[in-house]
Parts: structure tokens; C-alpha cells; sequence
């Protein structure tokens, strides 16, 4: 057996223990009773274990160098599969095991620190927590960097979205900068012209489900292979064959919850269209964490919130509810899905606003692992961002800097991923409708397989084979630039 095959065998393992891993984390969020919680832990921290062993096992560096040499016998896919080993091998055996444990350690203490702060307001006493994080991340990260030939803060990131540079997310977001506060006034201005009409609950939620059921079903996810359930945090889990979607249902909000399932809709269909000849494989996986977040914001920002979808959409809506009116027309129901407010809380922001909130906590982040920004000056510091960047400033740090989990477990590096995301739908959408004819009035006839098979072929079957800058210009045929998501901007919001 060749040494490339062999690496294949135990990365196939390793690829089905961590599919386990993933379908126990769903389980544990949507339908674990609460007594299983201590035997869970055990059951996830050993599976985990048995995981960074096979990845870490001392043969592999060996297996690896072999199967490099003989590089020039492998296909295409091949290649990439053996890139995509190295990357994962370095990442892992990078940090020294006390670093991992003393990372893991100080999380965990962090986060149920920072989840009683944040509840009371209390940043001080989330502070000995988040300086000690970052002392540790920057260890990390200088450890990293050197492994992977990275600056710091590159290597970070490169755990969520592979290759990224500093040097183009800079580009990127000061080209959003640039031209996103002058937009988000217009838009406000233009928007308290327009006639807004709300439609009062309650709203079933056995209604809720059975609409989002329905409207999944039609833009084409397969219940043969995933469910939708309840939990405290949506999110989108599960393995290709057997993809996990959950949502959170509000009785007098019927549209969060919508918008909601089909954001993680977007996520399941990429899963679900990955390689399957490459599955368990490296290089069958999801190419980072800004093409995944691409793939929900195409579905839900691009198509769902667009007239063409609630052209298909808004008589289900109606019937389901019983709605009559002017404020269930379409018009109506499309204004408010496209409502623009300055506010404070990322995860409830628009898509308009929301690249501030990501470019603030980019800068912020990478001020404090250089060293430029003291934690104890956070606070001045968000609030200073957020008046510059929206305009507004919260009145107190649950509000501010303890609204997301991130730091506080750990996760620094994933932020510009939201915003990337975004700018690759834009994109991606626009590429779509001109390579697809009749695209739009499709959706609003409730036919989205010509979008489904677009983005099946473009992306979801490249898998890991190329880099995000890759995927991106071989499915648009332009290098990723923050030109088409302004279009979209003014097109939705201005005209």
C-alpha cells in the first residue's frame, strides 16, 4: 500500500469519529435531557481525544514526506486531499499539549465567567479571564506562525478560513468602510419615506414549522437526509447524509424563526451537495468557514429577503396564518424583511449594518493580540468603534463587549469570516442571475433548481479542491472584491 493510501485510510476514520462527534453535539443541543449532560461530556471529550490522536500519531509526519515525493503520481483531487492532510496535520501538532490543555482550561473557566457577567454587566469580572485568554492566544498564535510560515494573527484565522491574509481582509473591509456609513443614512432616510404595516400574532408555532418545512422542502432540502428541530441557538449540524438543521420560534415574530431556517438551510444544502466520492476525505469538506457563511447568506440575504421569493412565498405565508390585508402583500411583508436600524447586538443586526459590527470586532481583536489595545480599555474602545462605524454607542458592556461569546472561548480569528461570507454571496448571486437566464422570476414562481444546480456545480462539488480565492473567481469569474455586495446594497436600499 502506498503511502498516500495509507493516509487516506486513517483520515477516513478520523473523518467518520468526527461526523460522530458532530451528530452528539446536535443531539446535545436539541434533544439531550438535561441529566445526560455529564455523561455527554465524557462520551464528546473521549471521541475527541481518539480524534487528535489519529491525527497527531507519530507516523503520519513520515506518511505525509512519503507521499509528497510521490506527488506527481496522484490526480488533481488527490493532490489537494494530501494538502488538506498537511494542513490539518500541522495545525494540530503545532501547540504543545500544555499549551492545548491550558487553552482548554482557561475557556472553559472564561466562558462560565463571562456567561454570569454578562447577565449582570459585569466586565471587570470577566477581565482576569479574557487577559489570561489572550496571553495564551498570542502563544498560540506565535507557535502557529511559525509552523505554518503565517504572521500571527494570519495563523488564527487560518483555523477557520484556510490561506486568508490580513493584507486583503484590510483591503476588503476598508473598501466597506469607506462607502457603508454614507449608505446606511441614505437608507434609513429612504426608508422613513416608505409606508411600513406590522402584522400581529400570536403565530402558531406548529404554523411556523409547517411553513419553513414547506418552503425547505421546495428550494430543495431533502428530508430523506436531515430534520429541522429546537434549540436554544440555531445552527446547522450533522454530517452530508444526515444533515441537522435547528431553529428557535417566537409566537409574535413568525419571520425571525423563517428567516432563520433558511439562513441554516443554506448551510445544510452546502453540506448536503459536498463531494460524495470525497466524503470522510479532507478535501470532501466545506473549503472554510467564509464559503459556508456565503452559502446561508446567499439563500437567506440574497434570494429570500428579495421580492421575487415573497412573490412565491407571501401567499403561503398569508394562508398558513390566515392573514388578510394590506400588510400580508407582498410590498408589505418585503419592506420588513429589509428594515435598517442602528443597533447594538450583532446577531439581531440587518444585513446593512451588520459588516460594522464585524469590522469593529476585527480591529479590536487584532489590536489586543498585537498589544496595541490594553483589555482593560475594551470598553472605551468598542464604544468609541461603534459611534464612528453606526453612529450609536451602548449604554452598557452587555451591550458591547460581552455580547458575543467569542473571546471569551477562545475563538479569536473567526469574526471576519461573517463579512467575508457576505461579500461571496454578493458576488456569487450576481454571477448566478447573469449565467442563469430567467433566474429571478424562477424563485418567484418557487423554482429553485436552477439556482440549487448553479451553485451545486460552482461550489458545493469543488468541495476543498481549490482555495477560497480560487473558488471564488472560478465560479464568478472576477477575484473577490466588495463591489458586488454594494451594488446589492444600493440596488435593494436606495433604488
Amino acid at each position: 500500500m502506498t503511502a498516500y493510501r495509507e493516509l487516506e485510510q486513517r483520515f477516513r476514520r478520523l473523518g467518520a469519529i468526527e461526523q460522530a462527534i458532530s451528530v452528539l453535539h446536535w443531539d446535545t443541543a436539541a434533544i439531550m435531557p438535561a441529566g445526560g449532560a455529564a455523561a455527554r461530556a465524557e462520551q464528546l471529550a473521549t471521541l475527541r481525544l481518539i480524534a487528535h490522536q489519529h491525527l497527531v500519531a507519530p507516523e503520519i509526519e513520515a506518511l505525509l514526506a512519503e507521499a509528497d515525493a510521490a506527488s506527481d503520481e496522484l490526480g488533481e483531487w488527490q493532490r489537494a486531499n494530501l494538502r488538506e492532510m498537511r494542513r490539518r496535520w500541522l495545525h494540530a501538532t503545532a501547540v504543545p499539549g500544555a499549551l492545548v490543555e491550558a487553552e482548554s482550561r482557561a475557556c472553559s473557566e472564561c466562558e462560565a465567567v463571562w456567561r454570569r457577567g454578562r447577565l449582570e454587566n459585569d466586565f471587570a469580572a470577566v477581565l482576569p479571564g479574557l487577559e489570561r485568554i489572550i496571553h495564551i492566544e498570542r502563544e498560540i498564535a506565535a507557535v502557529k506562525a511559525e509552523r505554518l510560515g503565517k504572521s500571527p494573527y494570519e495563523a488564527l484565522l487560518d483555523q477557520y478560513e484556510p490561506d486568508a491574509s490580513v493584507a486583503e481582509i484590510d483591503r476588503l473591509f476598508d473598501e466597506i468602510a469607506e462607502f457603508l456609513p454614507d449608505l446606511i443614512e441614505a437608507a434609513l432616510s429612504r426608508q422613513a419615506a416608505l409606508p411600513s404595516a406590522p402584522v400581529c400574532g400570536p403565530f402558531p408555532i406548529e404554523t411556523q414549522r409547517r411553513i419553513a418545512m414547506r418552503l425547505m422542502e421546495r428550494i430543495g432540502f431533502d428530508f430523506a437526509h436531515g430534520r429541522l428541530d429546537i434549540s436554544a441557538h440555531p445552527f446547522c449540524g450533522g454530517t452530508p447524509e444526515d444533515v441537522r438543521i435547528t431553529t428557535r420560534y417566537d409566537e409574535d415574530d413568525f419571520a425571525r424563526a423563517l428567516m432563520g431556517v433558511l439562513h441554516e438551510t443554506g448551510h445544510a444544502l452546502y453540506q448536503r451537495g459536498l463531494p460524495a466520492e470525497w466524503r470522510l476525505q479532507p478535501v470532501g469538506r466545506a473549503r472554510g468557514m467564509a464559503m459556508h457563511e456565503s452559502q446561508s447568506l446567499l439563500l437567506e440575504m440574497q434570494v429570500c429577503r428579495s421580492r421575487a421569493f415573497l412573490t412565491y412565498a407571501a401567499p403561503i405565508i398569508r394562508k398558513a396564518f390566515g392573514g388578510d390585508g394590506p400588510e400580508w402583500e407582498v410590498e408589505a411583508l418585503y419592506r420588513r424583511q429589509i428594515r435598517v436600524r442602528r443597533g447594538f447586538i450583532r446577531v439581531d443586526a440587518d444585513e446593512v449594518t451588520y459588516p460594522a459590527h464585524v469590522i469593529l470586532r476585527y480591529r479590536l481583536e487584532r489590536a489586543m493580540l498585537a498589544g496595541d489595545l490594553d483589555p482593560t480599555d475594551l470598553p472605551g474602545a468598542w464604544a468609541a468603534a461603534m459611534r464612528e462605524m453606526l453612529g450609536v454607542a451602548p449604554d452598557n458592556d452587555r451591550e458591547g463587549c460581552l455580547q458575543d461569546i467569542h473571546w471569551y472561548d477562545g475563538n479569536w480569528g473567526y469574526f471576519p469570516t461573517y463579512t467575508l461570507g457576505a461579500l461571496i454571496a454578493a458576488q456569487l448571486f450576481e454571477a448566478a442571475r447573469r449565467d442563469v437566464p430567467g433566474l429571478m422570476q424562477a424563485i418567484a414562481e418557487g423554482e429553485f433548481a436552477p439556482l440549487l444546480g448553479w451553485a451545486r456545480g460552482r461550489v458545493h462539488s469543488k468541495g476543498s479542491l481549490l482555495s477560497t480565492a480560487e473558488l471564488v473567481e472560478t465560479a464568478t469569474g472576477q477575484p473577490l472584491g466588495a463591489a458586488s455586495f454594494e451594488r446589492h446594497l444600493r440596488d435593494r436600499y436606495l433604488s
